[in-house]
């Protein structure tokens, strides 16, 4: 079943993409970005309708619009500017403060054809340049289909291990930071259109033969609202040169330490 699926996913980009191999073929998406948010109140000190306005308040600051703007070879993937939101109270000498108001620098550059990304990143006010290879994905392509907006969709699916969440309170903090973190398995869903034949898609989420308009992994659900193909306006997709240039791995102990 599996290969009657990748026959016929392959089949259909084909066909869409020499109906458009004439053009200088080119695209804006539009996400929308969203994180479940699972916090337990102490009932004694929060009565449940200031919980549920907290809770409200929270989701929306975890709700996130981002442009992906892609040619056949490579991505810019980049946070939507919007205004600063003010910071919101709830009485009680309760505030929910806003994160990350302005759109922020971070820019993600993948270039699929090289392989390759390179992620400007601001970190606690230092800007990073982030550069290495495109992790491959080893995407199981699913017989599911559905319509996301005029485009169809196919279903594929992948499996990691992930670090299991841990919350630790008192004495006992520094015990915890030096065990081995617990792992446990995760599927990630995406759905993936061949309609528009890129292999490409939103944050760290490529490899399958179409862009990818939804993405499901754990509490993080990323959905394409908008799509634009060959905008009269040219687009440029400049790879970010600003910051201290790492790749990967070195990042991530900086981000440790």
């Amino acid at each position: 079943m599996t290969t009657i699926i990748r026959v016929l996913v392959i089949s259909l980009a084909l066909v869409f993409t020499s109906a458009i191999d004439a053009q200088d073929f080119q695209g804006v998406a539009t996400y929308k970005t969203q994180r479940k948010v699972d916090i337990k109140m102490d009932s004694t000190s929060m009565n449940s309708e200031m919980h549920e306005r907290m809770m409200e308040m929270m989701k929306k600051q975890f709700q996130k619009t981002f442009l992906l703007t892609f040619n056949k070879e490579a991505s810019l993937y980049k946070q939507e500017e919007e205004l600063d939101k003010p910071n919101v109270g709830m009485g009680d000498g309760i505030q929910i403060v806003s994160i990350g108001g302005g759109g922020g620098s971070d820019v993600l550059y993948k270039n699929t054809k090289e392989q390759r990304y390179a992620d400007q990143v601001d970190t606690y006010g230092k800007i990073f340049l982030v550069k290495d290879d495109i992790e491959k994905i080893d995407w199981k392509l699913e017989s599911d289909t559905k319509y996301i907006g005029e485009y169809q969709c196919f279903k594929a699916t992948y499996t990691k291990m992930v670090e299991k969440p841990r919350v630790s309170f008192g004495s006992d903090d520094e015990v915890e930071e030096e065990r081995e973190p617990e792992m446990e398995e995760r599927t990630v869903t995406a759905w993936y259109t061949p309609q528009i034949p890129v292999n490409n898609g939103p944050d760290n989420y490529q490899g399958l033969p179409g862009l990818i308009l939804e993405v499901h992994d754990g509490k993080l659900t990323i959905i394409c609202s908008k799509s634009v193909l060959n905008p009269e306006d040219k687009i440029e997709i400049t790879e970010p040169t600003k910051g201290k240039e790492v790749n990967q791995e070195a990042y991530e102990k900086i981000m440790d330490k």
